[in-house]
């Protein structure tokens, strides 16, 4: 497949955050795009703006006339479509040229100098330092990011086609249709394990993401990792190492170690050693592509975030609220150490919406273990996404094992009283489903203006 003679691009789960990035990434590049999604979002709202044509109904007749031309269109789908798609299924067997969303970025891999991130965590705030970080050195870049960034209100920055930035999605084993040249591992959790069956199923799929490599290429692993690589971590014996860490004005400061000298104070904002440690790998992979040091304590610097990722929402001397997409048990772990860190002696109000029946389940000592940490917590009934129940993995379940007597279990309609009611200084919403349509919610509730 060659992309330069496509000049018709039809997506179907086209709100998706990495579809819509690549759909974004046609449309800047003179093609012409349409697609449909089940639910009309800001993302959708934001790629209608850019005059992308979008319907909300699985409907044959809906699809725009140019697309029908099977000749000339490239139909993308996601795996979250259901396999008895209307749209899908029409497409499928009436000759067109149908691929997943990994398909499209291995072909924009195999033809760009590629900066690939994988992990079980961290990969979103990853990518989107590491595209932050290059566009500050001026490289000729397009970076694909699984999350809005807070620096470019976009999950695009698109400044060249030379050099390309994009997450290695785990999930459905879609990242082993890349091509890198560099690769970083930030970790190997146990993790999809409806898509793997046992961790060890997982961790061979990044051994044979890691042989993905182009000829030459670097790969980059936590400490730790047992990987062979250019090694990362925090006040460690590492390759690249974070040493003398400070905080100073609600910010990080700290020197670097690389294989050759040393970058002192250089100063990031986000919160937690997660996030230290997303802003070393990516640092990292900076300097072996050649970025000039000042330039990237400019981008270290100037950093803002992702949205639903430790997302200030409100930030008083009285009152914090904050917002994470954590929806794994060690990411609830990773965003406890962030709060805490910060609100040392604070009450902290922990509001989670469990992601999936099937990781519910799999990992219900662990999330029991994980969110019992809090002082308080309020349970969402669990959101299903692409799965039907399964008997008796319920969130009264995982209520039921969490050693915490500040413990509830709420509905939506609900939420916002339950939270005027707790006495917590510092709340905060975790979760991968549709929690994060609670967040204007709440946030506009606890404001001062309201």
């Amino acid at each position: 497949m060659n992309l330069n003679t496509i000049h018709r691009v039809y997506f179907i789960g086209i709100g998706g955050i990495g579809m819509s990035a690549i759909s974004r990434y046609f449309e800047a590049n003179k093609k012409l795009v349409a697609g449909y999604d089940k639910t009309q979002t800001e993302i959708t709202n934001g790629l209608v703006d850019l005059g992308i044509a979008i319907h909300f109904e699985d409907s044959i007749e809906q699809i725009p006339q140019p697309f029908l031309d099977p000749e000339h269109t490239l139909v993308v789908y996601t795996p979250a479509v259901p396999k008895d798609h209307a749209e899908l299924n029409y497409f499928q067997n009436n000759g067109f040229d149908v691929v997943k969303r990994s398909a499209i970025l291995g072909l924009i891999t195999e033809h760009t100098f590629c900066l690939a991130v994988a992990g079980t965590h961290g990969k979103t705030t990853t990518t989107s330092i590491l595209g932050h970080l290059l566009n500050t050195c001026h490289v000729p870049l397009t970076a694909f990011l699984g999350g809005i960034s807070e620096n470019y209100n976009s999950n695009l920055i698109l400044n060249g086609t030379e050099v390309s930035v994009v997450e290695a999605d785990e999930f459905d084993r879609s990242f082993l249709t890349l091509s890198p040249d560099f690769a970083c591992i930030t970790s190997m959790d146990a993790d999809h394990l409806d898509i793997y069956g046992d961790a060890s199923e997982l961790k061979k799929s990044f051994v044979q993401f890691s042989e993905r490599l182009k000829p030459g290429g670097k790969l980059f692993v936590k400490n730790g990792l047992d990987l062979e690589g250019i090694t990362y971590g925090i006040e460690d014996d590492a390759d690249y190492s974070i040493q003398n860490i400070r905080v100073q004005n609600g910010a990080y400061v700290f020197d670097v170690k690389t294989p050759k000298d040393r970058i002192e104070n250089l100063e990031f904002n986000l919160p937690g050693r997660h996030n230290l440690s997303n802003a070393l790998i990516a640092l990292a992979m900076a300097v072996e592509y050649g970025c000039p040091y000042q330039q990237l304590a400019e981008g270290l610097a100037s950093y803002k975030g992702v949205k639903r990722r430790f997302s200030y929402q409100i930030k008083r001397e009285d009152f914090v609220y904050i917002d994470d997409y954590a929806h794994h048990p060690q990411e609830i772990n990773a965003a406890h150490q962030a709060v805490r860190e910060m609100y040392p002696g604070k009450k902290v109000l922990a509001i989670f919406q469990p992601h999936l029946f099937s990781r519910t389940r799999d990992f219900i000592d662990d999330f029991a273990e994980s969110l019992s940490q809090f002082d308080k917590l309020i349970l969402l009934d669990i959101y299903p996404a692409r799965e039907l129940p399964i008997e008796g993995v319920t969130s009264n379940w995982l209520l039921g094992k969490i050693k915490n007597e500040n413990k509830q279990l709420v509905s939506k309609a609900n939420l916002l009283q339950a939270i005027h009611n707790s006495d917590a200084q510092v709340v905060l919403t975790i979760g991968a489903g549709d929690i994060g349509a609670e967040v204007n919610r709440i946030k506009k509730e606890f404001s001062l203006e309201n």
